[in-house]
């Protein structure tokens, strides 16, 4: 089949609205794109022009996109784009959605914090210990078995 896939950078624009439908779950929301530029004249970065996509999900990512996604957010969005024209009130729209296939927080911008949902019925998994990674290798983990150093072969 074929299909538009792209992958947009952005800030979402508008809050995601979420509903329980009865065909699955579905989110949406407005993600704006604003090109930057370095003008030379001025010796600066300046932002172009900003395109708005109405990004839509569907059942996992649409939970998870409602309990993750805020305004203000920098999101990475990869999904199938969709261009269509309406006419309200005698005036012609031209309108871009995605319906995504994935969407994920910008970490080149900032942190996050992944966490995967609970199943229905499943015990809450225990929480892993952080690893030191400030501890130098030689330094014994706390908790951690250590492996007792084998004597050198000789041959």
């Amino acid at each position: 089949m074929n299909e538009t896939m792209v992958c947009a950078v952005g800030n979402v624009a508008t809050q995601p609205v979420y509903r329980d439908l009865a065909n699955g779950a579905s989110a949406r929301f407005r993600l704006a794109v604003t090109s930057r530029y370095w003008d030379r004249e001025k010796n600066v970065w300046t932002d172009g022009h900003t395109n708005f996509f109405t990004v839509w999900a569907k059942r996992a990512l649409a939970t998870n996109v409602g309990a993750s996604v805020s305004v203000g957010d920098p999101v990475i969005v990869q999904g199938r784009l969709k261009v269509r024209t309406e006419t309200r009130d005698g005036q012609s729209w031209t309108l871009a959605d995605i319906e995504a296939v994935a969407i994920g927080h910008d970490l080149s911008r900032g942190t996050s914090a992944f966490r995967r949902p609970a199943r229905e019925g499943e015990p809450v998994a225990a929480q892993r210990p952080e690893p030191s990674w400030e501890s130098a290798p030689d330094a014994p983990s706390e908790g951690m078995p250590q492996p007792r150093p084998e004597p050198a072969g000789v041959t």
